[in-house]
């Protein structure tokens, strides 16, 4: 935790991430040859989260933050941005993304998605085992501990953040009583790595042509489908009015307010009715948490009004307004990423690392073998490490009608995040030092 910021008023700091983004807009459209070059090799939508990230990594901004009140107290602060941007603008663009979309072509992308996926759960599953093992051979002391300080009791933790999610994060926290004292360490690295991991498969997103093209890659079915919907907001393209915007904004917020109120109730429906939900324990966990009903009900709600009329409101612009709200989204997740964080604890920050590189070697070389698209290994990854809130985010880089194979995805991994981290747990104490 830090000292106060320089800006620490939301209002001025949401401002702030405005201008961040109008400006990598207006210079990513510019003639400039320059700029033009830069952009080439820097995606616009990595600038979007990189520049946040460097403005929080000098302190002008930050997530959280300690103050000390008038009785020395000390009180701890958190923008609230990241909050509202995952609760209320998530579900919002959710469903003007998938407004348009087509579930029977959705479909159609097949059994590849769902298996790089979960080639990226195992990489993670192995990964931490084995970052652990090497990283035992030079500094043994990093990867040690005893009882409850046991590091691995503590990286069991990350495991269930990048399988699953929150949820899956504090089930291992409770399952295997890490010190919470050190969990901060932990809370980084899994911060740090993972906002490393994103910024490097956005990145990769401009080389998506040159990655396929390595893979041997089919992406015959992922092209049909953005050219089916383009087709289809060309065909019922017009010139939006004020009533067109006011209909779409009440399209977004009414199905945010039912999927918030929805998410309410099924979660207190399957605490009350399914005790194994209440156990944090229990592969059915997941199915108490708020935020997964959220997304989940956002999603049916933008599947079911693509069957309706309202669908044609795609002509007004209904996935570019859902896309704002995506990049509003990314430009808080990187106002999280404090790059001199790396240098706290560069030891477990190195274990993190090799973690990672281990997830994306076996992701990439399951790709290669089933000859996947680069789309369905940035999804795919993503819906692990990053969850709901970032997949989405990584698909709609591709098109915006792909935001929801980022989130079915995603609920795979709340689903699977618990197993898949108590397995990883356990073969990472068999492993340590």
């Amino acid at each position: 935790m830090h000292n106060p910021p320089f800006f620490t008023d939301d209002t001025i700091v949401f401002g702030l991430l405005m201008l961040l983004l109008g400006i990598v807009f207006y210079t990513s459209s510019s003639e400039d040859k320059a700029l033009k070059k830069f952009y080439s090799v820097v995606p616009a939508l990595l600038m979007c989260y990189l520049l946040p990230a460097i403005f929080s990594s000098f302190h002008i901004i930050a997530p959280k933050w300690e103050e000390i009140s008038s009785t020395g107290e000390i009180i701890n602060k958190e923008s609230k941005i990241y909050f509202i941007a995952s609760r209320y603008l998530l579900p919002a663009a959710l469903v003007l993304m998938t407004l348009s979309i087509d579930l029977k072509a959705l479909l159609n992308l097949g059994y590849k998605a769902i298996f790089v996926f979960l080639a990226g759960t195992v990489g993670i599953i192995i990964g931490g085992p084995i970052a652990i093992l090497i990283v035992s051979l030079f500094s043994p002391e990093t990867v040690g501990g005893n009882d409850f300080d046991a590091v691995w009791r503590g990286l069991s933790t990350i495991a269930g953040s990048w399988i699953g999610g929150g949820a899956n994060q504090a089930a291992m926290l409770e399952i295997f009583k890490y010190n919470q004292s050190k969990y901060g360490a932990m809370v980084l690295v899994d911060i740090v790595v993972a906002n490393i991991g994103m910024a490097a498969l956005l990145y990769g997103i401009g080389k998506k042509e040159r990655i396929n093209k390595w893979l041997k890659a089919d992406n015959s079915a992922i092209q049909k489908l953005q050219d089916k919907v383009s087709n289809y907001q060309e065909s019922v393209k017009r010139n939006p009015s004020l009533s067109d915007y006011m209909v779409l904004i009440a399209i977004a917020f009414t199905s945010v307010g039912l999927s918030h109120w929805g998410s309410q109730i099924a979660s207190e429906f399957c605490k009350n009715t399914f005790e194994s939900v209440n156990n944090p324990k229990s592969f059915f966990s997941t199915f108490g948490g708020t935020f997964f009903w959220m997304i989940t009900i956002a999603t049916i709600i933008g599947i079911i009004l693509s069957n309706t009329k309202l669908k044609t409101y795609e002509g007004a612009g209904a996935s570019k307004i859902g896309s704002i709200f995506i990049y509003i989204l990314v430009a808080s997740i990187g106002m999280k990423m404090d790059l001199s964080a790396v240098f706290d604890n560069p030891g477990l920050i190195v274990v993190g690392i090799i973690w990672m590189l281990i997830h994306f070697i076996i992701i990439f070389a399951f790709a290669k073998l089933i000859k996947a698209p680069y789309f369905f290994i940035a999804v795919g990854s993503q819906a692990n490490v990053g969850g709901a809130a970032s997949a989405p985010v990584v698909a709609a880089a591709f098109h915006p009608s792909l935001a929801s194979v980022g989130v079915l995805l995603a609920i795979f991994g709340y689903i699977a995040g618990t197993y898949g981290a108590i397995l990883c747990a356990f073969l990472m104490e068999t492993v340590s030092p």
